[in-house]
């Protein structure tokens, strides 16, 4: 292998070589990191809710300006619920305070004991008189659902009781019970007051994502508390699961019954999980494609690079092979020149561009909590440059393979 010959040109012609190393090395670096962010965006969008069947899910929300007395909430609550489990097709209606990835809610600090300085969690909180876990599809790792004589009716204007009774998602309870096996039994307060109420834990679900959407396992750090409540609101939301491939037409169907059933003005809205899903994470999703657009946008420059650097090498030396022709040299060992000179450039780039990818990643994990930067990335990068790298000179030095033995009798 001709490794100092090349070796000697390329000292003598250090300019092109360099900016083509250069150009590599900052492209692998910024590929690398680019494309481990979109991984790691499109691996948080498609992250289980903890909802089964997503795709059968819609909601119906229920604004009323006409509220009426706490009794008159209470009568219309059922109403409208025993409306949509009336409806053909329907499988299960639970009553909810907040949808799964909606990005509206509330959330609560919860605390293992009175006076503690420090919430153990801030957990998402689903209030639901029916049973969210059957009408989410939310499986039951430990304990057991709500029973019905453990929902209280609460009107949120004039009562301050509150539920006896949670049931929390795993994640949620091995963020406040670290260590622990088992969680059933246990108790936690929504607050640090001396006088706020306790909680007994009765189901822990494996997982049921908050409204939120966080990243990391805080997305699920969801709880679930049985109370059927009036007062402090005027809108009613409903989760319902329909048959498979009935759910656009229950949907119609359940906002026409809705509509029908009351005499007052109702605002209805009908959406989907799926909808939520897609507005939570369509930021997310713009930046990935944003960062696949520049990666490959990177990749076009930095190959056009390397092909019109060695296209102006080809010209620089067409005597030169001429004259390495006419002594005996054949196509292959021509083509072989160039695409060694060029797998030696692109491996300086290589290395270089490892280190800056490195250090641009410690950049991105001080300032923005990203993960280190998998190696795997970076043995990916190389080898798509490398490869590029020998796609991209094979046209120039193919051409110079081509060129014949009578150039070098020729005068300049």
């Amino acid at each position: 292998m001709e490794i100092r010959p090349i070796l000697s040109a390329l000292m003598r012609s250090k300019t092109g070589a360099v900016l083509v190393a250069v150009q590599v090395a900052i492209s692998l670096a910024i590929l690398a990191n680019a494309l481990y962010i979109v991984n790691q965006r499109q691996a948080v969008a498609a992250r289980p809710t903890g909802v089964a069947a997503e795709n059968d899910i819609f909601y119906v929300s229920i604004q009323n300006p006409e509220r009426g007395s706490h009794e008159r909430q209470l009568a219309e609550q059922r109403r409208q619920a025993a409306l949509l489990r009336a409806l053909p097709g329907v499988l299960s209606v639970a009553q909810t305070s907040q949808a799964v990835l909606s990005r509206s809610g509330n959330f609560s600090s919860v605390y293992l004991k009175p006076n503690q300085p420090t919430p153990s969690a801030e957990v998402a909180t689903y209030y639901t008189p029916d049973s969210l876990v059957k009408t989410y599809g939310l499986q039951l790792v430990e304990g057991r659902d709500f029973r019905p004589d453990e929902v209280p009716d609460i009107n949120e204007d004039t009562d301050d009781s509150s539920p006896k009774v949670v049931i929390v998602t795993r994640a949620a309870a091995q963020q406040i019970w670290p260590g622990a096996t088992s969680f059933v039994g246990k108790t936690l307060y929504r607050g640090n007051g001396a006088g706020d109420p306790a909680l007994q834990v009765v189901g822990i679900v494996e997982r049921l994502q908050t409204q939120a959407g966080q990243v990391k396992p805080r997305g699920e750090y969801s709880v679930l508390l049985p109370a059927r409540l009036t007062g402090g609101r005027n809108q009613l939301l409903y989760a319902v699961r329909a048959e498979p491939g009935q759910r656009n037409r229950l949907m119609q169907e359940a906002e026409q019954a809705i509509r029908k059933a009351s005499t007052d003005r109702l605002l209805v809205q009908i959406d989907t999980l799926e909808q939520h899903r897609e507005h939570r994470y369509r930021a997310d999703q713009g930046l990935s494609w944003m960062l696949i657009a520049v990666s490959a946008l990177l990749l076009l420059v930095t190959a056009s690079g390397i092909v019109g650097i060695a296209s102006l090498w080809v010209t620089q030396r067409k005597k030169q092979i001429g004259v390495r022709r006419a002594l005996g040299a054949r196509r292959r060992d021509i083509l072989r020149y160039f695409v060694t000179e060029n797998v030696m450039i692109t491996s300086l780039g290589v290395a270089a561009g490892a280190l800056l990818a490195l250090g641009l990643n410690q950049l991105l994990v001080s300032q923005l909590e990203m993960a280190r930067l998998p190696p795997v990335y970076l043995l990916g990068g190389a080898a798509v440059f490398w490869l590029l790298g020998v796609a991209a000179v094979y046209g120039p030095a193919w051409r110079a393979a081509s060129i014949s033995p009578a150039i070098a009798t020729r005068s300049t």
